[in-house]
């Protein structure tokens, strides 16, 4: 048997104790070395208390206070030693074997822990401990009628960890309050709002009452839905509307709107003048929901505007805009000017007259576009070109195997598509918005009546685009080298000025 010169036979065994779990749960429990050293404190005292009433136990006098001493420090380290071999068991041995429990239900434990030992001492010093618990029973009914809501809420908060339907992390919505669970207590569980605000929801009611857990982890496909209503002009087709709307969220690239379940457009209801839709779409991350949401309502604006539609308003409202005739020809003025400047900027333009530049101008119309949006898609049939006023696009090219390359980045006074709207061709890249662009869009008819009057534009722009074709192949060189690949041969100026005859039917 061990035995330590004044300390109680007990003493030797605890200090082994602590000192084995010490080792053990140091190094992984770095977080919590503070409350360690605390406890680590609370036996050192513990164990001065124990040597004290060693050496005053010789004295008559002071006996029976050394007795107390020692049973107290006894106690004290059984709890020190009791909350380092639980934090040994529960914290350290159980997770490496992939076994987790709830944080209170091991509280819990280690708290029963505490009470049997403390009924062990008890009955060490002679206490009988049937009186005791037929005294304690009816203090016992006394306390649990008086802390009801107490024992609600550990009862709540225990019962919430046993069965996973509330963990830390989860985002979680409670009548008008949202937020992530940061924390669950004994007493409360702890929501952290957007707003940076610590919110303290007692236990009991999350049992009693209902909440919604937003984006459930344990699902599939963890998402949580959003939408956007918005309402258009019912001359507009419904089937319009919803392909347009679809069709550029889809293949739009928004951060935290997922893919799976897909963003679905539908037809809500009509109003007075109006077509109520609503764009459904699902969320990664329910933090940054209303930037996502912004997000969203861009790329919707960009693609109404750029097909033309208008978003509605109820027929009572009117709108009385008193202007003057100089106003109005002031307003149409400066867009024409920005118009031609960007016209101007523009080789693929340069061998028209002013007048046919002006009336190039007059057919532009507005095409904006949302970072993320597709401006044009590798392969596809499109007779008409983009003219980026501001803004940035990236162009990628996807050879017929491996992944796609990034052919070049274009910002203001770029164009893309004059291949597809000269020739007809398939389009070259695929080209999409890196920032909000501001463009204007030229179809085929535009630009129709002026080659049609002046059919030796003809030879000029191919002159042009044998050039622009000629980039294209440096760009894909780096694939296609060393291949004999009849794709990569570019038509002179005089098969491409041929193309363009017959695309606009001059011959």
């Amino acid at each position: 048997m061990l035995h330590i010169p004044y300390l109680s036979t007990e003493a030797p065994y605890a200090i082994i104790a602590m000192a084995v779990a010490l080792f053990f749960i140091l190094r992984p429990l770095k977080a919590m070395r503070r409350s360690l050293i605390n406890t680590s404190v609370f036996f050192v005292a513990c164990l001065l208390g124990d040597l004290l009433a060693g050496f005053i136990q010789a004295d008559r006098q002071l006996a029976a206070i050394a007795n107390l001493l020692r049973q107290l420090a006894v106690f004290g380290e059984g709890l020190a030693v009791i909350r380092f071999l639980g934090l040994a068991w529960f914290n350290v041995a159980l997770p490496r074997i992939h076994i987790r429990i709830s944080g209170i239900l091991a509280d819990i434990l280690v708290i029963v822990g505490y009470i049997g030992w403390g009924f062990f001492r008890l009955n060490q010093s002679g206490v009988e401990l049937t009186h005791l618990f037929a005294t304690s029973a009816i203090l016992t009914a006394v306390l649990a009628i008086s802390m009801q809501d107490t024992l609600g809420n550990l009862l709540g908060g225990l019962a919430l960890q046993m069965d996973n339907s509330l963990e830390i992390g989860d985002w979680i919505k409670i009548d008008d309050l949202c937020g992530q669970v940061t924390d669950i207590q004994w007493r409360y569980t702890a929501v952290l709002t957007r707003n940076g605000e610590k919110a303290v929801v007692p236990n009991s009611q999350l049992m009693k009452g209902r909440y919604f857990v937003l984006s459930d982890k344990h699902s599939p496909n963890p998402a949580w839905r959003r939408h956007i209503d918005f309402n258009i002009d019912l001359s507009v087709p419904p089937g319009r509307v919803i392909e347009l709307i679809e069709a550029d969220i889809i293949t739009a690239t928004i951060a935290n709107v997922v893919t799976t379940p897909p963003p679905k457009c539908v037809l809500l209801r009509f109003g007075p003048g109006y077509a109520q839709y609503s764009l459904r779409y699902w969320l990664h991350d329910p933090l940054p929901d209303d930037a996502t949401d912004s997000d969203v309502r861009t790329h919707v604006l960009a693609t109404l505007q750029r097909n033309g539609i208008r978003l509605a308003t109820d027929d009572h409202i009117i709108h009385l805009v008193e202007e003057g005739a100089a106003h109005r020809e002031d307003v149409q003025s400066r867009e024409l000017k920005r118009r031609l400047r960007a016209i101007n900027s523009i080789e693929l333009f340069a061998c028209l007259s002013d007048n046919e530049k002006r009336r190039l101008a007059e057919r532009l119309t507005n095409a904006p576009f949302a970072r993320g949006d597709i401006i044009t898609r590798q392969g596809a049939i499109a007779h008409w070109l983009y003219i980026v006023v501001s803004g940035e696009a990236e162009a990628w090219w996807q050879p017929p195997q491996g992944p796609r390359r990034l052919l070049e980045k274009r910002g203001p006074g770029s164009v893309f598509g004059e291949i597809g709207l000269m020739t007809g061709a398939p389009r070259r890249a695929t080209v999409i918005a890196t920032t909000d662009i501001a463009a204007y869009q030229l179809d085929k008819e535009g630009f129709q009546d002026i080659i049609r009057q002046r059919p030796e534009l003809a030879d000029s722009l191919s002159d042009i685009l044998e050039r622009r074709l000629q980039r294209f192949s440096e760009l894909e060189r780096g694939y296609h080298e060393g291949r004999d690949d009849p794709d990569q041969r570019i038509p002179g100026s005089a098969a491409i000025g041929r193309k363009i005859r017959e695309f606009f039917g001059l011959d």
